[in-house]
């Protein structure tokens, strides 16, 4: 229960309801999140595109040194998560300012790729870069959960998801459109990707509200503001343990997107020029299916959808192994890898929100995604290690093999939840 102090001036904050009005099942705070995400993602998303064949063909890395700069791009962002969230919840809730820093940090590292051409430079930015959205993930969802009334929270952040998205859609269609129209492709693509960024922050800047008054409760005292050791305690709490040990073990088994569409074109024997488009299958998939997806989440468990995404997920590797190839079955791995995001991208935000009071709303969403990134690094590394020795085929066969595993041990345990809530 949370207790008002009748001492304290009542703070600025988000209002997104009227009096004698039900309140809105997607806030205006979230939808002003979303337009934030939707610029910061075309920014990141036009890099993404560019960065496997920029490394793998423009510099001459092996599958190796690409798993490490994509494990960079997972996992280094998870190291400084936990202490993004807690100091958002610990100042008192300013989650904007803490999201502001990291959205910052991020468009800052855009134009330095620009002189980044060895190994060591790439990744020393790419890890600046990845420290910015650590920063900023855990607060800007604590956001997202604030705003919004508990029984809404999977719509709204399918909401936001599909905003985020949208970004992802322009992004690759806007590298394409630079690097077809320019000498210098790479560079230009870096220089454009830097502005779009700065735009981001000053959207965050100008529409997002300084603090957010937890929907559905009394406004939290100052003298509530949580410490370290109660951040950290979160993991005692069964239904929050059980959501985090399931996104990790998951993600150990998760290939990263990058890894995906290198093996999509070479198995679907595409031209190099039409690699930043791959993206746009997944993520106009995504697009499609994140708001519906998310409002079944706030009608059946969110935690077996989220395991149900992995599912499709393992479909999606089992038809890159099939003997089935060519144009047709590039698309259907796409539409199976959208259909996984859009199942448990926003879906285990909302699931961990369900689990963690207010106060600690940045906090718990940093200990699940902490977990799952660095997991998410874990795998890049070893898949790229793997594919140098091996081949890419048989790293796909290993992981699914594995992701299979992980599956049936992550139902058990995600089962045991669902009793224990009942």
């Amino acid at each position: 229960m949370y207790l008002a102090d009748s001492r304290s001036t009542k703070p600025a904050v988000a209002s997104d309801t009227r009096p004698g009005r039900r309140p809105a099942a997607v806030p205006a705070t979230v939808l002003a999140l979303g337009s934030v995400s939707l610029v910061t993602d075309i920014s990141s998303e036009m890099v993404t595109a560019v960065l496997p064949l920029y490394v793998v063909v423009g510099l001459g890395l092996s599958p190796l040194g690409f798993g490490l700069l994509d494990g960079i791009n997972n996992g280094v962002g998870a190291l400084v998560r936990l202490a993004g969230g807690h100091v958002a919840d610990r100042g008192g809730r300013r989650h904007k300012v803490v999201a502001g820093l990291g959205y910052g940090l991020s468009a800052v590292c855009k134009p330095l790729l620009l002189i980044a051409h060895t190994l060591p430079v790439i990744s020393a930015v790419l890890a600046a870069d990845r420290t910015g959205k650590g920063l900023r993930t855990a607060p800007r969802d604590a956001m997202i959960s604030l705003a919004t009334e508990p029984e809404h929270r999977g719509r709204a952040f399918g909401v936001h998801r599909a905003m985020d998205t949208t970004g992802a859609l322009l992004g690759p269609l806007v590298a394409f459109a630079v690097l077809r129209a320019t000498v210098d492709g790479y560079d230009a693509v870096f220089a454009v990707s830097g502005c779009v960024a700065a735009l981001g922050v000053l959207v965050l800047v100008l529409f997002v509200p300084r603090r957010i008054a937890p929907a559905g409760a009394v406004q939290l005292p100052e003298s509530a503001r949580p410490v370290l050791g109660d951040a950290l305690g979160l993991l005692r709490r069964p239904e929050l343990r059980r959501l985090t040990v399931c996104a990790t073990l998951l993600g150990l088994t998760t290939v990263s997107d990058s890894f995906l569409y290198l093996l999509l074109q070479r198995e679907g024997d595409l031209p190099a020029h039409l690699f930043p488009l791959l993206p746009l299958g997944t993520a106009a998939v995504f697009l499609l299916l994140a708001v519906p997806l998310g409002a079944l989440a706030d009608r059946i468990s969110r935690r077996r959808l989220f395991l149900g995404g992995h599912g499709v997920l393992l479909l999606g590797y089992g038809l890159v192994l099939s003997p089935w190839h060519g144009v047709p079955a590039v698309v259907a791995v796409l539409v199976l890898h959208g259909t996984f995001y859009a199942a448990t991208d926003g879906v285990l935000a909302a699931a961990t929100a369900d689990a963690v009071p207010a106060q600690h709303q940045g906090a718990g969403q940093a200990l699940v995604g902490t977990g799952q990134a660095l997991a998410r690094f874990t795998c890049s590394l070893v898949f790229g290690a793997v594919w140098s020795l091996w081949g890419g085929r048989t790293a796909l066969a290993v992981t699914a093999a594995a992701l299979a595993i992980s599956a049936l041990v992550a139902s058990f345990v995600l089962r045991r939840a669902d009793e224990v809530s009942t």
